[in-house]
């Protein structure tokens, strides 16, 4: 009986030692992100939500891989803030070979806990930009830069790299490649993929948030939201670019048949969409006037006979505003050919169809109501002496002449009053009045 309580004691307290004792850190899963394209509002947001996801689930560390033009300051700083508050490691790794992390993905890869690039990437050209990817005013890019070069010093002292490169980036635009950015000690570690990346980084030590002790057996992947990836296809200048046409050429046939309501609707929505496109690209307000002119030129053709020549400026002006929509200097994205030349035929030749349609019409004489009966003729049923009846479009009508008229006699409506119509004696080719027999 002693014996048996005595094995089930030993039994209770190796138990317990079990619960208590930390499981081990090592088998920690390793959380894997992939941001690319500009630095936009859908890019935070996702980037948030997966380090807060892999904090929550217990990951050894959160490695990010990095490829950006750059993007906007706001969200480029709510990423910066959403690795500081992370609780586990962040690593983020320029790669694959070839992308870059220029402007915005500076700040966001020297906040990282560990900054590393891939062979043949480079990192750099961070002086502030306007939204339209001009240079600010005199003024104003002074107190953006000094406000840029503040926030940038600070990320690199809180992570112990080189704040004088750090500085360089943002007042000259200084570029280099991973081998400088080692050599600088702007980075930390050049890896030739993520699985050495992991051999790496695999218990170094973070201060403030110990050892990483990863399992490198054990990655999860963590996909864009579908939300996501629709705030990045905004993002994309061709996508912009359709959206724009789409909702000009919807606004465009809403205001020439008043009333159908979908079109303008559309064209609305689409407008809106391409303008929070426009917040993070390089777009030129030169580009989007002509696009506009073009605009106003198709309306008036409409209301003037220029004989086509309102239209000719139309696509002119639509096709340079396209191609100087966006600024493709210094290597910036823009429109592709293959996009940009059958949007302009097909919206263009819209534009032009829908014109010509409306001015005739609007030249046309009318067919129906009182504007279509005058002019038409008809023959008198019934004398008119002044009022009496005739025969027009098969019906009978009242009618009313200030000359006698006999039954038979052809006569031309000249107005309608009510339901009587105002009629004068139809002359031949010779001037003689013309009577039926």
């Amino acid at each position: 009986m002693r014996n048996r309580f005595i094995s089930a004691s030993l039994f209770i307290a190796l138990l317990s030692l079990l619960l208590i004792l930390p499981v081990d850190a090592g088998s920690a899963p390793v959380y894997l992100v992939r941001v690319t394209g500009a630095i936009s509002p859908g890019n935070a947001d996702f980037l948030d939500s997966a380090i807060h996801r892999a904090n929550a689930e217990g990951a050894g560390c959160l490695i990010m891989m990095l490829d950006t033009p750059g993007g906007l300051a706001e969200s480029m700083r709510k990423m910066v803030m959403s690795i500081y508050e992370s609780r586990i490691p962040v690593v983020v790794y320029v790669a694959p070979s070839g992308a870059r992390a220029a402007s915005a993905g500076v700040m966001i890869t020297m906040a990282a806990d560990v900054a590393a690039m891939a062979p043949g990437t480079h990192i750099g050209a961070a002086h502030p930009v306007n939204a339209g990817g001009k240079d600010l005013d005199k003024t104003m890019a002074e107190k953006v830069t000094n406000d840029m070069v503040a926030f940038v010093k600070s990320i690199a002292e809180k992570r112990g790299r080189n704040v004088k490169w750090a500085e360089e980036a943002v007042r000259e635009s200084v570029s280099v490649t991973e081998t400088e950015a080692l050599e600088k000690k702007i980075i930390d570690r050049v890896a030739r993929d993520v699985d050495d990346l992991i051999e790496q980084i695999r218990g170094l030590e973070i201060k403030g948030k110990g050892p990483v002790d990863i399992d490198p057996a054990k990655r999860v992947w963590i996909a864009e939201s579908v939300r996501t990836r629709i705030l990045k296809a905004l993002s994309d200048p061709n996508i912009a670019y359709i959206l724009m046409m789409i909702g000009l050429a919807g606004l465009y046939f809403e205001l020439s048949h008043p009333g159908v309501i979908l079109p303008g609707v559309i064209g609305s929505i689409a407008l809106i969409l391409a303008f929070y496109s426009f917040q993070t690209l390089p777009v030129k307000p030169a580009g989007v006037l002509l696009i506009l002119l073009a605009l106003i030129f198709f309306i008036l053709e409409m209301k003037i006979a220029s004989y086509g020549l309102l239209s000719v400026a139309g696509i002119i002006c639509l096709l340079l505003g396209s191609m100087m929509l966006f600024d493709r200097m210094g290597g910036r994205i823009g429109v592709s050919w293959t996009v940009m030349l059958p949007t302009i035929s097909l919206v263009g030749g819209f534009f032009v169809v829908v014109a010509g349609l409306v001015f005739r019409s609007r030249a046309r004489r009318p067919m129906t109501g009182e504007s279509g009966l005058i002019g038409e003729t008809g023959v008198v049923k019934m004398p008119l002496t002044p009022t009496g009846r005739i025969q027009l479009h098969g019906e009978l009508w009242f009618a009313r002449c200030r000359t006698p008229l006999a039954a038979g006699q052809r006569v031309r409506v000249t107005a309608v009053d009510g339901l009587t119509l105002e009629v004068e004696p139809e002359a031949d080719a010779t001037g003689s009045q013309r009577v039926t027999p």
